[in-house]
Parts: C-alpha cells; sequence; structure tokens
C-alpha cells in the first residue's frame, strides 16, 4: 500500500501556507476556512487562494470525511486542522513537556523518523485514527464512502489500499481494536492527536469517541489535555 504518500499529501494540505521561519500560518488557515464554510458555504468545492480544507488528502477524500459531518461549526476549532502538518513533531513536545524522567528510547520514534514498513505501519494508524474520528458521529452515508472512494481512486491509491479504506468504513468502531495497533507511546499519542485534529470537542459522540480512544491508548488526563493543548496550538506555529 502506498499509505504514506498519501499521509504526507494530507499533511501538506493541512500546513496551508508556511511563514518565513516554516511554522504554520494559522491566518492562511483561518482566512481560508472561513472562506470556505462561510462565505462560500453554499459553494462546494469553492476557492479564493485560501485554505481548501476540501482538498485534504489530496483531491477532496478527507474533506469528504469533514464534510459529513452536518452542522459542523468551524471557527476556531478549525484550527485543530494544523496539527495534521506535524503531527509526529506535536505529539513528541507534548511528552517533552508532560515528561518529568524517564528514557526517551522507550518512547518510539515520531513518524518522520521512521523509514520503510515502519512508517507505512503508522501511516495506516494515522489514517484509521482519522477515519474512525471522521465516523464517530454516525453521520457518513453510503453516497459520501462512495466519494472518499472515488478521491482515493483519483489520487492514485493502489487496490489495496482503496480495498484498507473500505474495509475501515465496514468495521465497527473499536478503540481498543485502533489502540492495539500502536507498537509505542509516540504511536499512541499521535493516534489521539490525529483524532482530536478531526473530532468537534462539542459534539457528544465525537468527545465519547476520544474519552474510549484515550481509555484504549491507556493516555492519562495530563497526556490528553497536552496533546489537545499541542492541536489547538499548532496554528500558532
Amino acid at each position: 500500500m502506498n499509505a504514506k504518500g498519501i499521509l504526507d499529501q494530507l499533511m501538506k494540505q493541512a500546513s496551508g501556507k508556511s511563514n518565513s521561519s516554516g511554522g504554520f500560518d494559522a491566518q492562511q488557515l483561518v482566512k481560508g476556512l472561513s472562506s470556505q464554510f462561510g462565505g462560500n458555504s453554499g459553494k462546494e468545492g469553492a476557492s479564493s487562494g485560501g485554505f481548501d480544507v476540501k482538498s485534504l488528502l489530496g483531491g477532496g477524500a478527507m474533506g469528504a470525511l469533514i464534510g459529513s459531518k452536518r452542522g459542523r461549526k468551524m471557527g476556531g476549532k478549525a484550527l485543530k486542522y494544523g496539527a495534521i502538518a506535524g503531527v509526529g513533531v506535536l505529539a513528541w513536545k507534548a511528552w517533552q513537556n508532560r515528561q518529568t524522567s524517564g528514557d526517551s528510547a522507550q518512547e518510539g520514534a515520531p513518524i518522520d523518523d521512521l523509514d520503510g514498513q515502519a512508517q507505512e505501519q503508522r501511516s495506516l494508524e494515522i489514517l484509521q485514527a482519522m477515519i474512525m474520528a471522521a465516523r464517530a458521529d454516525g453521520h457518513i452515508d453510503d453516497s459520501e464512502r462512495q466519494q472518499l472512494g472515488e478521491q482515493i481512486e483519483a489520487l492514485g491509491a493502489d487496490a489495496e489500499l482503496q480495498a484498507w479504506v473500505e474495509q475501515q468504513f465496514q468495521a465497527p468502531l473499536d478503540a481498543e481494536a485502533l489502540a492495539q495497533q500502536a507498537d509505542s507511546p509516540q504511536a499512541a499519542r499521535e493516534i489521539y492527536l490525529a483524532s482530536v485534529a478531526i473530532i468537534d470537542d462539542q459534539n457528544p459522540m465525537e468527545r465519547a469517541w476520544l474519552d474510549q480512544l484515550a481509555a484504549a491508548l491507556e493516555l492519562d488526563a495530563e497526556m490528553r489535555a497536552e496533546l489537545e493543548r499541542q492541536a489547538l496550538g499548532a496554528a500558532q506555529g
């Protein structure tokens, strides 16, 4: 499968416009989201040069998932999408901010420091986390699933990956099963952070999913809070 290539494109889309220091440009993201979901709310896929959330995952695949969240209020919470662009770095920073002792070697490596099959597997875990988070409110119907499949195919995903994506929609939402994919504390943090970036924390069903996932990943309250702070702060890079 070519999961890492797809995740790379998603990260580039989520990063919006880089500023001169290489950080995340919050103003660009807010401006783009305001245009896409505010002034152009009746125009699917409209673009004025700003950040087009409908184009996430190359050509709109993740945008199809995000767009399925009927009635979602964007505004400030939309800044969390920036966390997708640096999920590995932000998850590692969360550990650095919270740890008082411990061996970093036991934490596992951020996704960007992996290679080969290990990186591909971590990419699948993050994509799976994002898909499950998008499904948590129960509002993805058959037509939206078909749209996602078409976008993935247009992106150039191989047949194996397309089948894998379809499987994610057929499988029950199972926080324990997702958590079992994590092979290290760093992987667990990246899975949770990617989920935080997608969910609307004002939606009870989605918040309940995060609670289940955190418990399955064995993340304590302090680490959860730190990861969520990292997600909200990503756009301030």
